[in-house]
């Protein structure tokens, strides 16, 4: 007979009826969130009450919600257990919930749509492992065809046979299983109520959509279980978690990554999203739009925050008929619709770095102006306005005398005719600030220098504008906030800034090979050449090796700088040659190398031409061996294709140059054709 003691002896005390109703992976004894409301922390528990031999639920942080199973049950059906009318209904809804088949002489309702308890028959297939615990129910679940009917239910969904079978959905024509107490039951699919079966290999989650118990369980169910995560790819863009199966193939059926936990309500495990964040660029909550996924959604973003996992709200009203995915889709709404809604998601998380972006986006209808070149030899852009141009060289080549060649051009502004050593220079026609920062040279030494400055400009005096600074007795970490914060006060003083030089860029960090600081001080002028639209010539006190610079501050400008000059000795010590090392329009092979040497009569160093064609040439041919050794060191044999790669990635050229450069090193017998196989080259016999 139903009664109250009838019920807590055919579920274990109570604690079945918790399990049912209390949905999440909660265990007795131990803290969970309560999920009947919007629980923040964990502070409530089930427990056993030795003095009634009942299981009761305590809740510390919402006391309505602490008593037995009947008390619960009441609460959340709306049913007041004092009352006896009502206390007889919260009976009936365990026992029919349940599937308990306590006998209730009073209760006549019964319907087609209940399941009913039959015997089960003498054959049942328990699918579980040797060792499964004891929670483990067996089970007997006997497929069928799908019918007509439930394909269109499903593809009402745009889920066809195809995804179904992906996802081991099966058909079923009943369903065979017992209660915790180890009363049986049987389901039977009917055409106003089919049945389905989600397959696993250890267990069966069965799925009824027209019926009043929609969800049922045979085998062991893991307590971490996650459907879907068997069709993932082993990376992708987006991953939904779901609230439920079919929403899952819902979305595969349209493209999209997907995947569920038994329940919203469920406490989605850490350790699966931190694997899960290697193989997906955003994992996003995509649960019902009613009271319950809105705010369990909400609470499971939180709880993953260290993820950055997204939330994702549909426009639906959050109706019985409306409130998922599969609704979503079943509604009308397109797969570019559903597209439309993540990226506004997007921009509604990025909006502060697109619209920092949409400042530096080109306008095709409106070109930039072209950058205005300030340093160039024979036509060819050495230093342009918001760049950088490096100038190395070892110790008494000649770089200072060089890098003041550049500014007295830079000065002369009544194009008076002097001797800029073979470079041309841009005048300061807007009187805008000249600045030259030195790192190593006294101040004595430096007000030489600029004297020596002054005379080539052929100047009575020194311009206002020309500022230069002795930066030997500072800090380093005090000489580059000091060049910043000057570079800024002198850019709005006289209107911009035309050039900069920089003489001992490596004495602004404590190392040149101090990658991060390399790195660092490099972006940062970059960055400050950009602002203000000015040419930066930073003189590096490195021996080249070859065309390429030292250490990791050198390699730092190698990428960044649009020009790379070196100072050398000559066969001749009292004369200096420029090299171009890199020059980010053409191949620095291609520009003339030029000598300058000191004049006694003049009292500075002076343009000594040119070197003939044939140095030319031989340079470049030297040049280009000693690269070629050093990558057929690393493999004896180079397709056309491999080499010219090498060539890019070795002298940072383009890919026209890297050619041309292929085409001389084969003249020159650099690199010949392998005699075994035609296809691949091999270092030559030089």
């Amino acid at each position: 007979m139903l009664s109250r003691e009838a019920i807590l002896e055919a579920t274990c005390s109570g604690l079945n009826v918790f399990r049912h109703y209390i949905q999440g992976d909660w265990k007795v004894k131990r803290n969970f969130r309560n999920p009947l409301y919007d629980d923040i922390n964990p502070s409530c528990n089930i427990y056993l009450d030795r003095k009634s031999g009942a299981y009761r639920m305590k809740d510390f942080g919402n006391d309505d919600y602490s008593g037995d199973c009947f008390y619960i049950v009441g609460k959340i059906k709306g049913y007041d257990c004092t009352i006896p009318k009502d206390f007889i209904e919260i009976l009936r809804t365990i026992n029919h919930d349940l599937f308990l088949g306590i006998e209730d002489e009073h209760d006549n309702r019964n319907s087609a749509s209940t399941p009913k308890s039959q015997p089960l028959p003498q054959r049942i297939e328990v699918q579980t492992e040797p060792n499964a615990e004891v929670d483990a129910l067996p089970y007997y679940a006997h497929s069928k065809p799908f019918s007509a009917a439930e394909l269109d239910y499903w593809l009402s969904y745009g889920i066809n046979k195809e995804t179904l079978k992906r996802f081991r959905v099966v058909s079923l024509s009943c369903f065979e299983s017992q209660n915790r107490q180890g009363k049986p039951y049987r389901i039977e699919s009917l055409a106003a109520e089919p049945v389905f079966g989600y397959e696993h290999p250890n267990f069966i989650k069965i799925y009824r959509p027209f019926s009043e118990m929609r969800f049922l369980y045979g085998g062991d169910l893991p307590e971490n279980y996650c459907f879907g995560l068997e069709q993932l790819p082993a990376k992708g863009d987006v991953l939904y978690i779901t609230g439920g199966e079919k929403d899952v193939m819902t979305l595969s059926a349209r493209g999209f990554h997907a995947i569920c936990f038994n329940s919203e309500t469920a406490q989605i495990q850490p350790s699966i999203i931190r694997k899960l964040s290697f193989m997906f660029k955003h994992i996003v909550i995509l649960y019902d739009v009613d009271k319950t996924g809105l705010s369990s959604s909400l609470k499971s973003q939180q709880q993953l925050s260290e993820f950055s996992v997204k939330r994702l709200l549909l426009p639906l009203p959050g109706t019985k008929q409306a409130k998922d995915i599969s609704d979503y889709f079943r509604l009308g709404n397109s797969i570019e619709d559903f597209k439309a809604l993540f990226l506004d998601l997007l921009d509604a998380i990025y909006s502060n770095t697109i619209s920092i972006l949409k400042s530096c986006e080109v306008n095709f209808d409106s070109p930039p102006p072209q950058a205005q070149m300030v340093v160039s030899v024979n036509d060819v852009p050495l230093g342009t306005q918001g760049n950088l141009l490096c100038v190395t060289g070892g110790e008494g080549t000649g770089k200072s005398n060089f890098v003041g060649a550049l500014i007295s051009g830079s000065l002369n502004c009544l194009e008076n005719e002097i001797d800029t050593l073979g470079i041309t220079i841009a005048p300061n026609v807007n009187n805008r600030a000249i600045l030259l920062y030195d790192t190593e040279q006294s101040e004595v030494q430096l007000y030489k220098n600029s004297v020596n400055i002054l005379r080539r400009s052929k100047l009575e005096r020194m311009p206002e504008t020309y500022k230069a600074y002795s930066l030997t007795g500072m800090s380093r970490n005090v000489r580059l906030q000091s060049i910043v914060e000057s570079m800024d006060r002198f850019y709005h003083y006289y209107g911009g800034i035309h050039l900069v030089v920089i003489d001992g860029i490596a004495d602004l960090i404590r190392g040149a090979n101090d990658e991060g600081e390399s790195i660092a001080i490099v972006e940062e002028l970059y960055r400050l050449a950009g602002i203000y639209n000015a040419c930066i010539i930073c003189v590096l006190h490195f021996i080249p090796n070859g065309m390429k610079l030292r250490g990791h501050l050198g390699s730092e400008l190698q990428r960044k700088a649009a020009a790379i000059l070196s100072i050398e000795r000559d066969d001749d010590p009292s004369v200096s040659v420029i090299k171009a090392l890199k020059v980010r329009d053409g191949s620095p092979l291609d520009v003339p190398m030029i000598q300058f040497a000191w004049d006694k009569v003049a009292a500075m160093h002076l343009y000594a031409g040119e070197k003939t064609k044939e140095d030319k040439e031989q340079r470049k041919e030297n040049e280009l061996f000693s690269v070629a050794r050093d990558i057929f060191k690393r493999r004896s044999h180079l397709t056309y294709n491999d080499l010219c790669a090498e060539l890019q990635t070795a002298l940072d050229v383009k890919e026209r140059t890297a050619k041309s450069y292929i085409r001389f090193m084969r003249e020159k017998e650099i690199v010949i054709n392998d005699p075994s196989n035609s296809t691949y080259l091999m270092i030559g016999v030089i």
